[in-house]
């Protein structure tokens, strides 16, 4: 009988036992099938990349009419999410230790506040990192200080191939993609087929770029409520206003424009210049000739890409070799320091032909940096459709 009991009260401790085992795993967590899953965090359907809610303003045609998007790559969805993930994996790097982002932070308006940026193994870049903010509105389409890419399409392969950026090759960024488990259905949702070619990488990577927009500073906050420039944003203090009249060429009262506004080359809603400028930085161009180092033409050194001047207040140092540490500096250089290049660009001389120094009081200097921080779009820095996606 104590034989039977104690066999009695084993079997129940199995069974207990058993009934415990079954319920720690019905209970343990599944682990994730999905590679795109397991990898990134990206939302079940894709952010809005292809339709941006921009204000009426910034539909105006001066800006609409410099998009430089071709049609046999309008930016979707699906394609700006891939260019997304693209844009921030470190694996497309010879030693997978920097990646497009990093040389290109959200934060600092998609820019680098290192004068020069460093490669994979620690090389310096040979020009300060631009921001790439608005780079949709460039309006000849061609990417670079020096302009050497002719389209936003083929410029987004080049830092892949510079041996100091990354140090690859076209083939090995095949190989490394197909690596990895999560771009095959990234590339199928992207095109429709999960075929990893450099060409679609391309493709992907120039929508993603082009999604970037800046349209919610304070300047816009001011300019819909106005109908244009010339008026004064009832969000504004009294010295950005003065800093916007002194950047629009707006005299007081109605008068003509002032001279050397920095209008001239920083023009429309997007603040950019239809095609490259030199703006008196040297007397001669010697170390970096420019878009003339590009094209071999001498009239052409010493003119370089102008970027928009959006988020410009996040992202110092300024100028293609990132000489100035302020925008202070830049400031004093248009004022007092424009210099006879050759080549100096029409909007900085004076009808005399020597260059414009407008000489701004201490009060107008402090007005235009005034002014040209109210360009700083702090939500582009939060938004989540530019954040890292990797976990």
């Amino acid at each position: 009988m104590r034989e039977l009991k104690n066999s009695w009260t084993t079997l129940r401790w199995i069974a207990a036992l058993g009934a415990t085992t079954l319920v720690f795993v019905g209970c343990r967590p599944e682990e994730p099938t999905d590679p795109v899953a397991a990898a990134l965090n990206l939302p079940r359907e894709p952010y809005n990349y292809s339709n941006p809610q921009v204000p009426e303003h910034f539909a105006t045609p001066n800006v609409l009419n410099r998009d430089n998007t071709p049609f046999t790559n309008p930016v979707t969805d699906y394609g700006a999410t891939l260019g997304r993930v693209l844009f921030y994996d470190k694996t497309f790097s010879k030693n997978r230790s920097v990646s497009c982002a990093s040389c290109h932070r959200q934060n600092l308006g998609f820019g680098d506040t290192a004068r020069l940026s460093r490669g994979f193994a620690g090389g310096l870049t040979g020009r300060h990192s631009m921001g790439l903010v608005n780079s949709r509105f460039y309006t000849n389409g061609n990417f670079f200080w020096d302009e050497r890419a002719s389209s936003l399409e083929q410029q987004v392969l080049m830092p892949f191939q510079d041996p100091v950026e990354m140090g690859m090759t076209l083939d090995s960024l095949v190989a490394r993609a197909q690596q990895k488990a999560y771009y095959a259905p990234l590339f199928e949702q992207a095109f429709g087929t999960a075929e990893i070619t450099t060409e679609r990488m391309a493709l992907a990577l120039a929508q993603f770029v082009r999604s970037i927009l800046a349209y919610q500073s304070r300047y816009d906050a001011g300019r819909a409520q106005v109908n244009g420039p010339a008026a004064a944003f009832p969000n504004f203090t009294a010295q950005e206003n003065q800093g916007k009249n002194l950047f629009f060429g707006i005299a007081p009262g109605g008068g003509p424009p002032a001279p050397g506004a920095c209008v001239g080359c920083h023009g429309s809603e997007a603040f950019t210049a239809p095609g490259p400028r030199n703006n008196g930085l040297d007397l001669a161009s010697t170390t970096d000739l420019g878009l003339g180092q590009t094209t071999g033409n001498a009239a052409q050194n010493g003119l370089f890409k102008v970027p928009s001047l959006r988020s410009i207040g996040l992202r110092p140092p300024y100028m293609h070799d990132g000489r100035f540490k302020t925008l202070e500096e830049v400031v004093e250089h248009y004022s007092t320091g424009v210099k006879n290049h050759p080549n100096l660009s029409p909007e900085l001389r004076t009808p005399n032909g020597t260059p414009l120094n407008p000489n701004f009081s201490p009060a107008q200097k402090a007005a235009l940096v005034a002014f040209l921080h109210t360009l700083s779009d702090d939500a582009l820095g939060n938004d989540p459709r530019f954040r890292n996606p990797f976990k």
